[in-house]
């Protein structure tokens, strides 16, 4: 899933490509990624862009509403992307491709091809209007870039979790997800597992300048190679080589060289360096540790 810096570039590059143009027209492949029926999506035809910003892991693309231009007054067409949604630029002139396409948005410089891969539809689009419906549309993360220590110590103890569980709650943080919260744990040497009311007063602190650390140097990455690429993310991955732990199961910790670890469940994984980060502790994934008992081993030399 795109999280805060991948939407952050997403959102950055896709200012920069309009330029206060205008949409000319909405083409839906697949109905059932609108999520939306009023305002009706061919209302916002014709209308001007007045912005592209990040709500959380969705972009949104602001729309003159109204003939007096009150930003207040707004719509808003907002792309939540999930697990294997993602944007594609074809400036003016270019043939987008259809493979995957769910939607397709034609504006003055060209157009934005909104894809998914896979069978399941869980990408979506809304179409919004007023700055009211979009912030109801917010689920209340705190903004880590831009707090304190303080308000991140609130909103960490405001509830009793894992770490993991914590950084990845959308009510709590916005824009970390899977992988982010698995480099930002790596760098804060954190157990993904400690509970959040267990953390000392300088482990939280700790905690608060990883996450800031992590996502303004992969903010930062991932801007670089889309200026390489022309001015736009072409290789939008939870999965890169240059990740300390996270995909990189069995692999070597680039700060210990001990084997990166994992914990399986459903879809998802936790991956984290038992060295660095547990005290040599393997963590039980839910399987396999399930499957051999007693003979699961506790400690990473054995």
């Amino acid at each position: 899933m795109p999280e805060l810096p991948d939407v952050s570039v997403y959102a950055e590059s896709l200012a920069a490509k309009l330029g206060g143009g205008v949409l000319r027209r909405v083409r839906i492949v697949h109905p059932f990624l609108l999520r939306t029926a009023v305002p009706p999506i061919n209302a916002a035809e014709g209308r001007s862009v007045h912005g592209v910003e990040r709500l959380g892991k969705r972009v949104v693309i602001a729309l003159q509403g109204d003939v007096a231009g009150d930003p207040a007054q707004d719509w808003f067409l907002v792309l939540h992307l999930m697990i294997a949604g993602r944007l594609h630029w074809y400036a003016a002139g270019a043939k987008p491709a259809a493979k995957g396409a769910q939607a397709f948005f034609e504006f003055d410089a060209g157009t934005l091809a909104f894809t998914e891969a896979g069978t399941q539809r869980r990408a979506s689009l809304h179409l919004v209007a007023g700055r009211a419906a979009l912030a109801a549309m917010d689920p209340g993360g705190l903004e880590v870039m831009q707090a304190s220590l303080a308000e991140f110590e609130a909103r960490l103890l405001a509830g009793r979790h894992t770490l993991k569980r914590a950084l990845t709650a959308p009510q709590a943080f916005s824009g970390i997800g899977n992988s982010y919260s698995d480099e930002i744990l790596h760098r804060a040497r954190l157990s993904p597992v400690t509970l959040t009311t267990a953390l000392s007063a300088d482990e939280r602190a700790r905690l608060f300048e990883a996450t800031r650390a992590v996502l303004a140097e992969w903010t930062e990455r991932l801007r670089a190679e889309a200026a390489r690429s022309g001015g736009w993310p072409k290789n939008v991955t939870a999965f890169r080589p240059e990740m300390a732990v996270h995909g990189r199961f069995g692999q070597p910790c680039p700060v210990c060289g001990a084997p990166v670890q994992r914990i399986v469940y459903a879809s998802n994984e936790t991956d984290y360096c038992a060295r660095c980060q547990t005290g040599g502790k393997l963590l039980a994934d839910r399987a396999l540790s399930r499957l051999l008992k007693a003979s699961w081993p506790k400690m990473l030399d054995e």
